[in-house]
């Protein structure tokens, strides 16, 4: 028995030092005596057992989600009773006592303002808070029907992936909202130049097929939105085709002029006539300042909004709809546009959601929502620092960008993202970066705004321009062109996607996409990360970021290593919250042995750690339960 206790003993030491799991230990345990069969032949029979379980319950095992069975919202706030005392085995008097462990955390998280049918807002803010976006060229979704390009009935095909209706499941993706690239009939292949705002692109189905997507989706709790652009048509649609003819009444829908210079963005119709085109001669700019125009536009509202029932829309180009003078953007006149817009749809509709496309500054964009224009606007700023804080393990980059973003956007009322169809994706920007994409989600999904995705980000796929190659099909599965099509893909998909696909890391605890699955849910069940308060935690290193959300139920610290090594100089600070009181720490995401902080009479703490060093790469979502005896 002696013996037995000092290679076991011997295996405890070398785990602490070299933090081995427990099936690292065991195995320890149970080879070293095999080197002393002459000993311990009759020992390692009787205690390898009892080593194996006393091993496990003292041991905790790698990166793992903890369990967060969503319930109904808690009319208080979370409370946990302070843990028993942990045993441990006592020693023989001849022996050497045996290191102490301290067990992983057994304090369950508690669902706060769980999300569940479709999204309708928590602590009176708007159903959008609430929503986690997922955007979708269909084109390159999932194609049903073997013609090589996805369709509507591929997206309903697929709606269990992205959300199943039932909230104690966590296989599906769980996002809460859509946002379809443009669905209208177009010439081109993307769809931003339009020629019929009434119907939907014969490519990707009919308006009954398109029906029942909205319905299925909304069956399964996901809103739905899709892309109006309203600054241009198509010069096929048949508005701009009759506005050729100077007699006709849609001549002056469009701008014109006579100029024989009239400047940049102008083309030449014939005639001695010049038409305005601000990005392409295929893309005629309409002329708001027609009460007509303006008037054709409410009506394309209405019919999406009462007709048909989608739940919002994103604004393409929404800074350009007047010009005045050689200012082509973010004119006096375009936002008394939006404001005078505003009253319109929301009597109409008073959940409708417009979320405005502002390539700006984060000043600028901040100036569409006052509360009398634009429901929501993309931070561009903040996603070019958030990528910049995953990829370089350099906190300061989006620390300073959030804060900036909180002093001008009313609360939550911005929309974040990564990258979108205009951009090179985010995993070839991070130059394939699996540890700094999964930062870059940990940032996106655990802060302030709301947060908006572009289909497969959740794999890493990746992507270069041209806007093709950031565009191509979804990465199903290893099957022949990526479990996409089973007829020939509008575009071929990327070469790599019988390695990289949603089959493959579905499969996979520590995949991408599982990180993904595992935030998404979380943020779903925790009010405090989708409206609570935001409070800066100063961490004195630059590879950590911290921060307190808290909502009106729940307080919740997030922590992240933004770095590839361990990091143990560091130190949580906190000016002033709300906390007040003991609190115990249950993990939702990253279960370690975490430190409660020691709050002051003003909400603070100071230099604080949860970990004594933060592992590589370590990501932790703690839940802050008020500490009842």
């Amino acid at each position: 028995m002696k013996i037995f206790w000092s290679f076991t003993r011997q295996a405890f030491q070398f785990a602490s030092v070299y933090r081995l799991n427990f099936i690292t230990v065991i195995f320890l345990t149970v080879l070293l005596p095999a080197v002393r069969k002459d000993v311990m032949k009759n020992v390692r029979r009787s205690f390898t057992w009892i080593c194996a379980l006393f091993l496990f319950s003292a041991c905790g095992s790698n990166l793992s989600f903890a369990t967060d069975t969503p319930q109904p919202p808690s009319p208080q706030p979370a409370t946990a009773t302070e843990p028993p005392p942990t045993l441990t085995a006592t020693p023989r008097p001849t022996d050497t006592p045996l290191p102490s462990f301290t067990p992983p955390p057994t304090i369950p998280a508690t669902p706060v303002g769980v999300v569940t049918g479709l999204p309708q807002g928590t602590d009176n803010y708007p159903w959008w808070n609430d929503a986690v976006f997922y955007e979708i060229f269909v084109r390159s979704f999932y194609d049903s029907d073997g013609d090589g390009t996805g369709d509507f009935n591929g997206i309903t095909a697929k709606l269990d992936y992205l959300n199943d209706g039932n909230p104690t499941t966590t296989t599906d993706l769980g996002i809460t909202a859509l946002w379809l690239m443009p669905i209208h009939p177009s010439p081109s292949y993307h769809g931003y130049d339009v020629t019929d705002y009434y119907d939907v692109n014969p490519e990707y189905g009919t308006m009954d097929d398109f029906k029942r997507l909205l319905d299925e989706a909304h069956q399964r709790g996901i809103r739905v939105t899709i892309d109006w652009v309203l600054n241009h048509t198509s010069a096929q649609h048949s508005w701009f085709l009759q506005a050729q003819d100077s007699t006709s009444p849609y001549h002056a829908w469009y701008r014109w002029s006579t100029d024989s210079q009239p400047g940049a963005g102008w083309r030449y119709a014939g005639g001695g006539e010049y038409y305005y085109a601000l990005f392409t001669e295929g893309m005629p700019d309409l002329n708001y300042a027609n009460p007509e125009v303006v008037a054709e536009m409410k009506k394309f509202l209405r019919f999406w909004l009462l007709d048909v029932g989608v739940d919002g829309f994103r604004l393409d180009a929404a800074k350009h709809i007047f010009e005045d003078g050689s200012v082509t953007e973010n004119t006096g006149a375009t936002h008394a546009f939006y404001k005078e817009l505003r009253p319109y749809y929301k009597v109409i509709q008073p959940q409708a959601m417009l979320v405005g496309e502002i390539v700006n500054n984060t000043d600028i964009v901040s100036t569409y929502l006052k509360g009398d224009e634009l429901d929501l606007a993309f931070d561009f700023d903040l996603a070019k620092n958030i990528i910049f804080s995953a990829g370089s393990q350099r906190a300061s980059d989006m620390s300073r960008a959030l804060a900036h973003s909180l002093t001008l956007f009313r609360p939550g009322q911005f929309a974040t993202f990564l990258t979108n169809h205009d951009h090179n994706r985010v995993m070839s920007v991070l130059n394939d970066d699996v540890e700094a994409a999964k930062n870059a989600a940990f940032l996106l999904l655990t802060s302030p705004g709301v947060p908006f995705m572009y289909y497969g980000e959740e794999i890493g796929m990746l992507g270069m321009k041209p806007d093709e190659d950031i565009r191509k099909p979804l990465q199903w599965s290893g099957d022949p062109n990526a479990g996409f099509t089973t007829g020939t893909p509008w575009r071929a998909p990327n070469a790599d996607y019988k390695a990289r696909n949603i089959a493959e890391q579905s499969a996979d605890p520590n995949s991408l996409l599982s990180l993904y699955r595992g935030l998404i849910h979380i943020r779903s069940n925790h009010a405090a990360l989708r409206v609570g308060n935001y409070y800066a935690i100063d961490t004195g290193n630059q590879a950590i970021f911290a921060s307190l959300r808290v909502s009106r139920e729940e307080a919740i610290l997030i922590l992240i290593n933004l770095s590839s090594k361990p990091v143990s100089d560091y130190t949580l600070n906190l000016e002033s919250s709300p906390l007040s009181g003991d609190y115990i720490l249950a993990p939702l995401l990253d279960i370690a042995s975490f430190i409660s902080p020691t709050v002051q009479a003003d909400g603070g703490f100071e230099n604080y750690q949860s970990l004594p060093e933060l592992p590589p790469y370590g990501r932790f979502i703690l839940q802050l339960q008020t500490k009842t005896k």
